[in-house]
């Protein structure tokens, strides 16, 4: 790990102000210094990152407002594939670890681990590691129709993950358009694209393979 006079730059994306205290004093524990932003919903933290992305880590939780389950983990990855992303959650099912490091998350970091092993997850990625709870087997995976679906969504752009988020949620063409501030043939366009990603003939089809993998848990980022 590079010496104690570099400076690491984190967003903490939670809407807990505790926990933001919580891991701002893990993080401050680092034998580097560590220069903290926080973001307490999604629309902050995407507007926090369309400003400035140069930042060594996101430590992200899947429910904050304006995002819920994946779809933040999928949007930042394709909008920010260079910017390390830690899922922290409370939420410590094995199953919803998988799914997370499926979509390209760095580590998992549970919400009851103590300040001490929070540090070291978070000095784990920060080396190019990967961090998951040592106690969890991550080795079962999915079908293959739900591994399928992973890798095909994984192939949208962020403008596609958004609008089939705002898919899921039963917006219409123009209501998407004026959400994104483009024109309606533009809306078409980004839904005829993720048909054929997805391998599905409708827009219905659409989100239910979307909520196969996380049922009700779509909810999209604002603009």
């Amino acid at each position: 790990m590079p010496d104690s006079s570099t400076a690491y730059r984190f967003v903490i994306a939670d809407d807990h102000p505790l926990f933001r205290g919580a891991m701002r004093e893990a993080l401050g524990g680092l034998p580097q210094r560590a220069e903290c932003v926080e973001a307490g919903s999604f629309v902050e933290l995407s507007a926090l990152l369309e400003r400035d992305r140069e930042f060594d880590l996101i430590l992200l939780d899947l429910t904050m407002p304006g995002v819920r389950a994946f779809s933040g983990l999928i949007y930042l990855r394709a909008e920010y594939p260079g910017v390390p992303i830690a899922v922290v959650s409370a939420n410590d099912d094995p199953a919803v670890i998988r799914r997370c490091m499926d979509f390209g998350a760095s580590g998992f970091i549970p919400k009851t681990l103590g300040i001490e092993a929070m540090r070291d997850a978070v000095a784990r990625v920060l080396s190019g590691g990967v961090w998951t709870p040592p106690d969890v087997n991550l080795q079962t995976s999915a079908d293959a129709e739900t591994a399928d679906l992973v890798v095909r969504l994984g192939t949208l752009t962020p403008q596609q993950v958004r609008v089939l988020m705002m898919l899921s949620e039963g917006l219409l063409n123009k209501q998407i358009a004026f959400e994104l501030t483009v024109s309606e043939a533009t809306v078409k366009a980004h839904v005829s694209a993720i048909l054929q990603k997805l391998n599905v003939e409708s827009r219905t089809q659409a989100v239910i393979a979307a909520s196969k993998i996380e049922v009700g848990q779509w909810s999209h980022p604002a603009t």
